[in-house]
């Protein structure tokens, strides 16, 4: 049997606006993990389990279009050889779908990751990144790519969508990050999130460039609090960059709702984080505030709470 885990993430800042050439700040959140097991067994084809999904099929009979399936059969290709008959293949995840804290990355990260192990590849993070990028076209239509970054790196990453070659460099804050994150219950599709912005983007190009030129601004400032330690500087360009992307009209009542909670409570900055729409809000905190914050968070109708340290 090998198994394999990856992380969940979330985006400091540019969402959205990464997908457009602007920079975006990333970390992963490795308290929730996604987990792939590979075993040995009879059997005249591959199975692919996911219990938590409830959902059990055959790779033989999965479709393309099936996440797993494709993964599986993107890593037999770079390896030039299959998984021999009678293997099966289980995932599961602590990681809530549909929420901003990708979910199909980290699944996508621990099969291949475990699955390389099974091959004996010695894939680097660059190519397990690289391959799970293919899956995440299959989650997104046209992803930016740094959920599969941050996820397969493991760090903190100043990502710049640079197409062929992406700009990635990773970095440890100067000072640790508290972060709170909430998660509204409301699940959103990056997808279809995507494709409206772009249809917003399409309808109004204008407009829609300063809102990116500013969130792109608002990361370039985080990253230069971030190297010297200004929380108190980094929360107030995160509550900066959730108004942007209010502007953008990626949030949501209970997402605002959330933010001016966590604010009110004592949160040095708080901003959604992922696609919007619903997902998560993340609130940066101090180890004084965060209780506070937890309770007005719950308070304001938060499903339910995770905690991260970044750095």
């Amino acid at each position: 049997m090998i198994e394999a885990t990856a992380p969940g993430k979330v985006i400091l800042f540019g969402e959205h606006a990464v997908v457009y050439g602007r920079p975006a700040l990333a970390a992963p959140v490795t308290q929730l993990r996604a987990r792939a097991v590979v075993a040995t067994g009879e059997g005249p084809d591959v199975r692919l389990i996911a219990p938590d999904l409830g959902r059990a099929t055959t790779l033989a009979a999965a479709r393309d279009t099936n996440p797993l399936a494709a993964t599986v059969r993107l890593v037999e290709s770079r390896a030039g050889r299959t998984l021999s008959p009678g293997v099966s293949l289980s995932v599961s995840s602590a990681i809530p779908i549909a929420s901003g804290l990708g979910s199909g990355a980290a699944i996508a990260v621990a099969v291949i990751r475990a699955l390389d192990a099974y091959f004996a590849l010695g894939l680097s993070r660059e190519e397990v990144s690289a391959l799970a990028y293919e899956t995440e076209r299959l989650h997104h239509g046209t992803p930016s790519g740094i959920d599969n970054t941050v996820i397969a790196f493991e760090q903190p990453v100043y990502f710049v969508r640079q197409p062929p070659a992406n700009h990635i460099e990773t970095f440890c804050p100067a000072r640790p990050l508290r972060l709170v994150i909430a998660d509204t219950g409301v699940r959103s599709a990056t997808k279809d999130v995507v494709g409206d912005v772009r249809r917003c983007w399409e309808a109004d190009r204008a407009r829609f460039e300063a809102i990116f030129d500013a969130c792109g601004r608002l990361a370039e400032a985080g990253r230069a609090a971030l190297a010297v330690g200004d929380l108190a500087s980094v929360g107030c360009l995160m509550n900066d960059n959730h108004a942007q992307l209010v502007a953008m009209t990626v949030s949501s009542a209970a997402l605002d709702r959330l933010a001016e909670a966590a604010r009110a409570a004592g949160a040095l900055g708080a901003k959604l984080s992922g696609a919007g729409r619903g997902g998560n809000l993340i609130a940066l905190v101090e180890a004084e505030s965060e209780a506070a914050v937890c309770a007005a968070l719950l308070a304001a109708g938060a499903a339910r709470l995770f905690r991260s340290d970044v750095g």
